[in-house]
């Protein structure tokens, strides 16, 4: 099994570029993510994570996620290798993400809204508009 669980803060704006093959848009950003345990007398350590976002997921990183914030990715760890122009090899280990999130709350000063952006930033519709039949109350006994 192969399966990344991420959360941290991003070091940069998501850099989007796209396929040449077939126009695919990709979005980079590095996540640094804070180590468990600190060292006495010493300054909390992170590791710096290249992700990458391909199409939907990817016009939803470099649309909403922004250089400090904090958030969390689930995807899946990959290796690949190039040749430089002086035909020498070079590796790189990426995760590839698979699902993206919101790690922390809005702002203060950030465009504010009511609805909830899911993973490919849509909205859900509010109460009466488009809402389904189905509804739970507080008095309701849920099974889980």
């Amino acid at each position: 099994m192969n399966k990344v669980i991420l959360m941290g803060r991003l070091t940069r704006d998501p850099e989007v570029r796209y396929t040449q093959t077939n126009n695919t848009l990709v979005a980079s950003f590095s996540l640094a993510v804070n180590r468990r345990f600190v060292r006495q007398g010493e300054e909390r350590q992170a590791d710096f994570f290249n992700i990458v976002a391909w199409s939907k997921l990817g016009e939803f990183c470099s649309k909403y996620f922004k250089k400090g914030q904090q958030v969390g990715v689930i995807g899946r760890l990959q290796t690949r290798t190039w040749d430089d122009q002086n035909g020498t090899k070079h590796y790189i280990t990426e995760v590839v993400a698979e699902e993206a999130y919101f790690a922390e709350g809005r702002r203060d000063g950030e465009a504010s809204s009511s609805s909830f952006e899911n993973t490919f930033g849509t909205t859900m519709p509010s109460e009466g508009e488009g809402a389904s039949d189905f509804e739970v109350s507080a008095s309701d006994d849920l099974p889980f």
